[in-house]
């Protein structure tokens, strides 16, 4: 009998990038979410209609030897307490930004800082919703976000409605992680 690896990876950033809907598109059983009613905020509520108040959970069985556990963030700062939480033994951290929203740039620059602070870990900026019009592009993101060559976190375009998209986010990361256990 083989003793499968599970390899957990952190989905996070700012409230409505697509953290859920990057799960959901990758993984193979049904997403565990705990969601809410958005209530909190009016503005909140202009956006979407739920939100994630504790985590979200995916499973993607990548061979007969490894499983990747994908843990999705709440994006609120009221809901931070759980990035802790969620951080624990994690092997890499992928932030999605909204690149169709710079408005929540500097939440995601918060958070961020906060991972790279706490767990040193390979970290991945995706640029979600890269197949609308008005999307930053990845570069112009990496700017905004004041991502500088020294903090080597790659910013690489997604789209978290598309599988491969979402698959390429993912293989991105876990080179780097595989890179960095090599080393």
């Amino acid at each position: 009998m083989k003793i499968i690896k599970r390899i957990k990876i952190v989905i996070s950033g700012p409230f409505a990038a697509g953290k859920t809907q990057f799960i959901n598109t990758v993984s193979e059983i049904k997403t565990v979410k705990t969601e809410k009613r958005t209530q909190h905020l009016s503005s909140e509520k202009s956006v979407k209609d739920y939100t994630t108040v504790a985590m979200d959970f995916g499973k993607i069985r990548i061979d007969d030897e490894h499983e990747l556990y994908l843990f999705g963030t709440p994006g609120q700062f009221r809901f931070d307490f759980m990035w802790e939480i969620l951080g624990e033994g994690a092997l890499g951290v992928i932030i999605l930004v909204d690149s169709t929203n710079p408005t929540t740039f500097h939440e995601a620059r918060k958070i961020i800082n906060f991972f790279q602070s706490r767990f040193p870990v390979p970290l991945v900026v995706g640029a979600n919703k890269q197949d609308l019009p008005n999307a930053w592009s990845p570069q112009d993101v990496k700017i905004a976000l004041d991502i500088n060559e020294n903090e080597d976190i790659p910013v690489i375009p997604v789209s978290a409605v598309d599988k491969e998209s979402v698959k390429n986010t993912l293989l991105t990361l876990l080179e780097i992680v595989k890179t960095n256990l090599q080393s």
